[in-house]
């Protein structure tokens, strides 16, 4: 669903969070949405990738986020996220209006169900704070 910008000419996207809250961001449309997220300081990356990552030319994919409604692919990470179920690369995404997004819970190692059944996940000794 596209709905028009506001008055500013901005176009409003929501952002979900790992943790289940939303937040309301305003940028120009067409804008790259990695940059828009970090601006807002809601980082797409990883604890670790915020420091060390492609800066945004689609090489690491470390910037995955989960689009609503995606558009259809023009990069070749896209393409294959696409056919395959991946994030997209919200450094090789456009922000358009009414688009909603979410942040993914990004982890080193993530977690797999043990033979018990109970999920493994690992600890951290950095003192970084949440991803």
């Amino acid at each position: 669903m596209t709905r028009s910008p506001d008055a500013d000419g901005d176009a409003r996207i929501t952002v979900e969070t790992p943790d289940g809250e939303r937040h309301e961001v305003t940028a120009e449309p067409g804008a790259v949405l990695r940059d828009v997220l970090l601006a807002a300081g809601l980082s797409p990356h990883g604890r670790y990738a915020r420091r060390v990552n492609c800066g945004g030319r689609g090489l690491c994919a470390t910037c995955g986020v989960r689009p609503a409604d995606p558009p259809d692919p023009d990069h070749w990470h896209d393409d294959l996220a696409d056919r395959f179920g991946y994030p997209r690369l919200s450094c090789q995404l456009r922000v358009r209006d009414g688009m909603a997004v979410r942040l993914l819970d990004k982890r080193v190692w993530g977690s797999r169900a043990s033979d018990g059944g109970a999920a493994a996940s690992p600890t951290s000794t950095d003192d970084d704070g949440p991803e």
